[in-house]
């Protein structure tokens, strides 16, 4: 492949990738569509994750953003056609996501609606710019999530709140959606990249180790009773990080 084809496969790609410095930063790569989920944006998206589950040595955070003025408005309605099952969007890769050993982080501007909802759901954290907006509008369409919306909405804000936003369809600013639970870090208006890299920073200056074991041991108790919850954690105790003793050495000497 020459170098010209291989940019422009690069440019049209659903979904680029960037590093620097232990940080992955995954960007939804269609703005003219409002970052629109169509299949080929998950198939790429599918191969994205496969990758970083074997990075935990190089990649310590991953952040998925949408590049222009949205984060993402859902699924592409043009794909929603006679035939259409959500299966063909392969809801897998959205737990996939879920389940990267990195901490993943979404970073919302704009819109982030029903599909996009559901993508941004399945981040560890929240981080979200003052003027976003989020909405589940399947009902508005006759359609029933299936990309884990009925599972992660309610446990994230609460079961009543999860049904007024599923039923009505109506959406909520990045304020309400803070104060409901639903973003975990709210950025003023033009402060988003500011607030990821504090937060991106924060993480990746502690051992990713931990990190990486924390996130582990919170997905495989959840929903378990207090006492099976912590035989869990006995059984599967990671240890120490490899640099644990280097890190209390730098402490003591302060």
């Amino acid at each position: 492949m020459s170098a010209s084809q291989m940019s422009a496969r690069v440019m049209s790609a659903r979904v680029t990738r960037s590093d620097s410095e232990g940080l992955c930063t995954l960007m939804l790569n269609r703005p003219d569509k409002r970052n629109a989920l169509d299949r080929r944006a998950f198939e790429e998206l599918d191969a994205h994750c496969a990758a970083l589950e074997g990075e935990t040595a190089t990649i310590g955070c991953v952040v998925l953003r949408g590049k222009g003025p949205v984060f993402c408005a859902g699924a592409d309605i043009a794909e929603l056609g006679p035939g259409f099952t959500d299966s063909a969007f392969r809801p897998h890769v959205i737990e996939r996501l879920a389940r990267l050993p990195q901490p993943v982080i979404a970073a919302v501007h704009g819109l982030c609606f029903t599909g996009g909802l559901e993508l941004a759901l399945a981040a560890d954290l929240i981080v979200a710019e003052r003027g976003a907006r989020f909405a589940d509008t399947h009902g508005k369409w006759g359609l029933v999530g299936a990309w884990g919306m009925t599972q992660r909405l309610p446990r994230r804000v609460g079961l009543a709140t999860a049904k007024r936003l599923m039923f009505t369809a109506s959406p909520i600013d990045a304020g309400e959606a803070a104060t409901i639970g639903l973003v975990d870090v709210l950025a003023e208006e033009g402060g988003l990249d500011a607030a990821v890299a504090t937060l991106t920073g924060d993480i990746l200056a502690n051992s990713w180790h931990t990190n990486i074991a924390t996130k582990r041991l919170l997905g495989e108790t959840d929903g378990l009773p207090l006492a099976e919850g912590l035989a869990h954690e006995h059984y599967r105790y990671p240890g120490f990080a490899p640099d644990h003793a280097e890190r209390i050495a730098a402490f003591s000497r302060r």
